[in-house]
């Protein structure tokens, strides 16, 4: 994990490939690697506090920080008017979360530790909640398809993404409320990350000063998407929902393998589930009302091929984690699915 952090040498390279005008797929590739330290530096900063702020507040940070980095690479794409990219984006980070991330957990920790054991109460109200959060995101697009009028469609998506924000804060406060500080520690990220003895106050400066480098990367990577899609032959769609999320979610996937592997998989599953509600709950709707003030409203329709990829990674995911146990056929299950979404999302069409 602490390697990832000579990845920051790409910052500042980034900056004078931008500046120097060279190719749109270097600036693209050095802006990508910079964001993935500058996330993982974020996560970090964001535990610290978690862990000075007491099991309560901390359980409140981690639940609106925890996909900063996702918000921030989005919320650039919606100040360049890249709406499908967006959306693409938040497909590609669910399905990340649900089938690549718990795929590598489940597989190296049954690989590991064998047939893995963990308490299917909270993975149970996880599970439901993301299935819940998938069919309110699906609503607007269906019926989008029905209603002719473009203004009640954006009515159908604001009110579901009110909603939606209602239900994550509900959400919230079950878990804090019925929070002590083991049951916290237990589902929080920071026992798989590196102890830091930093104070409050250096841990809210590595903060905000990594969420200024990922705004800053995210302009740059946003920017030359048109190149990347351009020079490889990519569609925007592929580029949305599988590049752009692996970027901003590598070093959250990596905790997540490595407590697997450290036979801790009620922590692997609270970082791939909890992400995947995050996303769905809070990035979503927050992404919902930040494009009306930033001038380019966006709505929440998903096209059909996001929506079935979507079904199909809640199905899955929801299978394999509503039993109590994990082994690493499971995992190659959810592997396989992931491979193959990816591959039909490729060939896609360059018209679409």
């Amino acid at each position: 994990m602490r390697g990832l952090q000579l990845l920051l040498f790409f910052l500042p390279l980034a900056l004078l490939a931008h500046w120097a005008g060279l190719s749109g797929i270097t600036v693209f590739a050095a802006s990508a690697l910079a964001i993935i330290p500058l996330a993982k530096l974020l996560g970090e900063a964001t535990e610290v506090l978690a862990e000075k702020t007491g099991p309560r507040l901390g359980g409140l940070l981690n639940a609106t920080f925890g996909n900063a980095a996702e918000l921030i690479i989005t919320l650039s794409a919606i100040r360049a008017g890249q709406i499908q990219l967006v959306l693409a984006s938040l497909t590609g980070s669910i399905l990340g979360n649900l089938l690549l991330v718990l795929g590598f957990a489940t597989l190296f920790g049954g690989l590991k530790n064998g047939r893995q054991m963990f308490d299917r109460r909270q993975v149970d109200t996880d599970a439901t909640m993301t299935v819940l959060a998938l069919i309110a995101m699906s609503v607007p697009s269906l019926f989008s398809l029905y209603i002719a009028d473009e203004v009640l469609v954006e009515e159908l998506s604001l009110s579901t993404a009110g909603t939606m924000l209602i239900l994550y804060l509900l959400f919230v406060v079950y878990t804090l409320r019925s929070c002590t500080k083991e049951k916290c520690d237990a589902v929080t990220v920071r026992e798989a990350l590196p102890v830091h003895a930093w104070s409050g106050a250096k841990a809210g400066a590595v903060m905000a000063l990594s969420m200024a480098g990922i705004a800053l990367m995210s302009e740059l990577l946003v920017a030359s998407v048109g190149a990347v899609t351009d020079s490889l032959g990519l569609t925007p769609l592929f580029v949305g929902i599988i590049i752009v999320p692996i970027i901003g979610n590598v070093a959250e996937h990596l905790v997540s393998v490595q407590a697997a592997m450290q036979n801790k998989m009620d922590l692997s599953l609270s970082i791939a589930l909890g992400s995947s509600l995050q996303i769905a709950l809070f990035v979503t709707p927050v992404l919902v009302f930040a494009s009306l003030i930033l001038g380019s409203p966006m709505t929440l329709q998903f096209n059909q091929l996001e929506l079935i990829a979507l079904t199909a990674a809640s199905m899955i995911s929801a299978l394999v984690s509503l039993d109590g146990e994990s082994n690493w056929l499971e995992g190659a299950m959810l592997l396989a699915v992931y491979g193959i979404l990816g591959l039909a999302f490729f060939f896609l069409p360059l018209s679409l």
